[in-house]
């Protein structure tokens, strides 16, 4: 037998449905209306009135993000420094992370007590930025790489997991002959999968939209990931600056609000992509450490 509802709980779920749809609503219509005057004229986008959908479709305004000469070198930037980023940040994170794991590391807990202090205290800007200049990594790719290889953050998480990994299974490696590094790289890693894609896809979407490293820190041009670029892209205020930037023959039908919406959306396409994948292991991962049986 199922239990009828009273109408104050038809009435709740009606309003918690709605509350939802709304809330759905002012997350997706933003990415929408940019992904709607990116696809528009740009001369007929300063009409307005462009809501819902393209009043005038035209690709004009991406042909000209994609013949401006710094895109595609910022593109290239950004996914070196996203693939190798991610790579060295789970390696290195995981190694710590074992060690810490371990019941038998000597002064263990003060190392964790460290380490979490640094979640909630940092140099602050100045003193990071001249620590960055002694180590001559001022425009420098290494800058994108070096700073953000360790987070004790998503050594927490790995050192969780490390944990709930059965002894016997390294115990059977040491029998075999095996030392710290072949049960690590053959043993551990291989059965951490979910946690591994979980730090991988926090550090990727951090990499990716990354934009204040190359604001600070770099001043080639030719090193700036795609969002320093989409940064001084959209704080141009001057149309004829950037009509100045775009070729001659499609700069009669785009404008500097209409470049700004098409590289939004160029530089977070693939981002957007990519998380859905991902995302069943972000879940995963999420919930490491939160059942104990």
């Amino acid at each position: 037998m199922f239990k009828r509802r009273t109408k104050g709980e038809a009435f709740f779920d009606i309003f918690n449905n709605f509350g939802m749809l709304i809330v759905c609503f002012l997350t997706i219509y933003p990415i929408w209306y940019v992904l709607v005057n990116a696809f528009n004229d740009g001369q007929d986008a300063m009409r307005g009135g462009i809501y819902w959908w393209p009043r005038m479709f035209s690709l004009e305004n991406f042909s000209a993000v994609f013949q401006s000469s710094g895109i595609m070198t910022a593109m290239g930037i950004t996914v070196a420094k996203t693939v190798i980023g991610v790579f060295i940040h789970v390696l290195f994170t995981a190694m710590v992370a074992y060690a810490f794991s371990r019941k038998g590391l000597i002064g263990g807990k003060f190392y964790i007590l460290l380490g979490t202090v640094t979640m909630f205290f940092g140099g602050g800007l100045i003193p990071t930025y001249l620590l960055i200049k002694d180590l001559n990594m001022l425009d420098s790719f290494l800058v994108y790489i070096i700073p953000a290889m360790f987070s004790f953050f998503d050594l927490i998480i790995f050192m969780t997991f490390f944990r709930e990994i059965p002894d016997g299974l390294e115990e059977a490696a040491k029998i075999d002959g095996a030392n710290d590094w072949s049960i690590f790289l053959r043993v551990v890693l291989p059965v951490s999968m979910p946690v591994i894609a979980t730090i991988a896809l926090f550090h990727g979407v951090y990499q990716w939209n990354d934009y204040f490293t190359g604001v600070i820190y770099i001043n080639n041009t030719d090193l700036q990931p795609i969002q320093t670029y989409l940064y001084k892209v959209v704080a141009q205020s001057s149309s004829n600056q950037m009509m100045a930037q775009v070729p001659g023959g499609v700069a009669k039908t785009v404008t500097s609000q209409s470049i700004k919406m098409a590289t939004m959306v160029v530089t977070t396409a693939p981002i957007v992509f990519v998380y859905p994948f991902l995302q069943r292991y972000f879940v995963k991962g999420m919930m490491i450490g939160s059942i104990k049986g």
